[in-house]
């Protein structure tokens, strides 16, 4: 433990107010951020009736950032122009109480900027982005009435769909900062959805905050701010971890073949169908492609967990996990170019079965894919046979391999940009640019990928052995994973060693 972990008297606390105008997601945001369900949530206007604090990170040192989800404002029109009949608007406007039933949405406004005045050390903003802001007819008074109050706002752009490329979000918040570059008290504008978020773009609203806080707390925050990178940054190696097993797992997958008469072998040298073989060979695979199957469900289940979600994995995840191998994996021409002669019709690139001691699966099993449908709709594809001295056995492909790989960080980003304000997790389409991204990443560490595929091969069943390659997976896994999450969100990781 260290002198900053040992609490003490200058231990401090911050503020942060969450405020909009009526349903615009306040309390879904809040839910994202906090990892836990608060509040109600329902569309309709003035759900939230009363300002209620939740703490949202602590330090062992006694520092508390505290953040509060309002009431939003009812009808800011009316209020101000109520407000610009007196000369010291907040102060008059404070001395008032409003009817709660008679005129609720005034006494909802009242809540909202009464918490603003008093608790609040920077306020973080929401509008809905899916707007122009000319057209937002609230957005004028609101931020009027915020620059009376004098407290420093963040905007947070909420509403904006689903992820989309950095240059479409900057430009979406380029457009926002050019319309309210006449409001002194906005100190900047963020892109932060309540259903779409990533964790990494909390990292940016920290820093920002950071700028804005009284000096007083600049120390506190800091704390608060490096606990709050912790445990995000705790929750994503975790999240490696879960990902590096099933793949590990399944690069060192081994399935021992019946013993074959020599007039099989001879046979199948030559390309004659051998039922039985092939029989063999099919239940094995399904064996194999059964064992990943559970091992990514448990898998994926973690990584729900880990990011404080909720729901399960189901049998359509498990396919779309496999529909992402066949579509996505970045296959290696050079290595199997020797087999365009052997297995006629085989996609280029594809190293399915190699003919190995005369052992071929045939086109049929290879043209157009890498692996069927792990909910059991077909064999699994992307094993092949390997031949001993003493025996043959059923692997599965580097090619495979490597498709699991994109698909698992596939997998990761869909997760790690679930809001919780969505609700149970379920499975949704993934972006078209994640795709690209990812294979791009993929095939740049193809090398470092395959040496980690022929050391779990060499060495199975060591713990010892196993453990290493787990770990050197894991490092690739973090390492992509990392690049992948800085491409999106540029400048957002700056402070994260990006280990290799």
């Amino acid at each position: 433990m260290t002198a900053a972990d040992v609490p003490g008297r200058d231990a401090g606390a911050v503020s942060l107010s969450l405020i909009s105008h009526t349903n615009a997601g306040k309390t879904t945001l809040a839910r994202t951020l906090l990892g836990r369900d608060v509040g109600e949530v329902r569309d309709a206007p003035h759900v939230t009736a009363e300002a209620t604090p939740y703490p949202l990170v602590q330090t062992t040192y006694g520092d508390l950032l505290t953040l509060w989800d309002t009431p939003g404002f009812g009808d800011s029109v009316r209020l101000v122009r109520r407000l610009r009949q007196d000369r010291n608007p907040i102060g008059w406007f404070l001395s008032q109480v409003w009817d709660r039933y008679r005129d609720r949405a005034l006494w909802l406004s009242q809540l909202a900027v009464r918490n603003v005045a008093e608790q609040a050390d920077v306020v973080l903003y929401l509008v809905n982005a899916a707007e122009e802001p000319d057209d937002a007819g609230y957005l004028g008074p609101e931020l009027e009435v915020l620059e009376w109050i004098g407290k420093p706002v963040l905007v947070l752009l909420n509403q904006t769909g689903p992820p989309r490329e950095p240059a479409v979000e900057a430009a979406d918040a380029a457009r926002w900062q050019a319309a309210l570059a006449d409001r002194p008290h906005v100190r900047g504008v963020l892109a932060l959805d309540a259903f779409a978020r990533c964790w990494v773009q909390e990292f940016t609203l920290f820093d920002a905050i950071d700028d804005l806080v009284p000096d007083g707390s600049q120390a506190a925050f800091g704390r608060l701010a490096a606990a709050w990178r912790d445990q995000r940054m705790d929750e994503f190696e975790r999240s490696m971890a879960a990902l590096a097993g099933p793949i590990e797992r399944a690069a060192a997958d081994r399935v021992v073949l019946p013993a074959e008469p020599l007039s099989s072998r001879v046979g199948g040298s030559f390309g004659l169908p051998n039922p039985a073989r092939s029989q063999a060979r099919a239940d094995a695979a399904e064996r194999m492609s059964a064992r990943l199957r559970d091992d990514l469900r448990a898998s994926t289940d973690e990584l729900i967990a880990i990011h404080r979600l909720e729901g399960r994995a189901t049998d359509a995840v498990l396919e779309r996990v496999a529909d992402d191998v066949h579509v996505d994996a970045p296959l290696d021409e050079g290595r199997t170019a020797a087999l365009g002669g052997v297995v006629s019709g085989a996609l280029t690139g594809l190293g399915a079965d190699l003919a190995a001691g005369g052992l071929t699966f045939g086109a049929g099993m290879v043209a157009g894919a890498i692996v069927g449908a792990l909910g059991g709709a077909g064999l699994a594809r992307g094993v092949n046979v390997y031949r001993g001295r003493s025996d043959a056995s059923l692997r599965w492909e580097d090619a495979f391999l490597d498709g699991l790989v994109t698909s698992s960080l596939l997998r990761y980003l869909a997760v790690a940009h679930y809001g919780r304000g969505r609700g149970a997790w379920t499975e949704g389409e993934y972006p078209p640019f994640w795709r690209e991204l990812v294979v791009e990443a993929v095939v740049a560490e193809q090398e470092r990928l395959a040496v980690v595929w022929a050391q779990t091969r060499e060495s199975p069943g060591s713990r010892g052995d196993d453990e290493r390659m787990r770990q050197e997976l894991e490092a690739v896994l973090r390492s992509l994973a990392l690049g992948l999450l800085d491409r999106l969100y540029p400048g957002a990781l700056r402070e994260v060693e990006f280990r290799s």
